[in-house]
This record gives structure tokens, sequence and C-alpha cells, in this order.
């Protein structure tokens, strides 16, 4: 248990970021799946539409450092090669 003022302010604080973050990497997720369903389903149009907005959001978290820049960069190009990959 916190002790002193400043214990017990960045323990609320702590609460308040951490479920922000875990916002931010369910968005990170869902935005990775959205692409993944486009490419199953076997539109490129579609595809490649919802991979740049998708590209959007995980740059925009990975700004935030929620997680690191080396990590979306990777998503960002397996969910490229498998857009181009469609045919």
């Amino acid at each position: 248990m916190a002790n002193s003022a400043q214990a017990r302010k960045r323990a609320r604080q702590s609460v308040k970021h951490r479920a922000h973050n875990a916002s931010l990497r369910t968005a990170f997720r869902s935005a990775v799946k959205k692409v993944l369903k486009a490419v199953a389903a076997g539109d490129k149009a579609a595809a490649e539409e919802v991979y740049r907005q998708s590209v959007k959001v995980i740059d925009r978290i990975a700004d935030k450092g929620v997680f690191h820049k080396n990590k979306a960069a990777r998503h960002k190009s397996r969910l490229a090669a498998k857009v181009k990959a469609l045919a």
C-alpha cells in the first residue's frame, strides 16, 4: 500500500494509464484483425483500403509508446505482404 501522498497519486495515475493503454492495445489488435478478415474475404480493393486505415491506427498507437515501433513495423509489413499476395 502506498504510504506517501506522492505514491498514492502515482497509484491512482497508474490505474488510469493502464486502462487507457489497454484500450489502445485492443484498438491495435482490432485493426490487425480487420485486415486479416478482409484478406480472408479475398477482395483486394477492400483489403487495401482497410490496410491503409489500419496503418494509421497502428502508427498512432506506436507513437504513444504502447508498442515498440519495431513491433508496429513488423505487423504492418506482414499485413502488407498478405494484402499484396491477393490476386
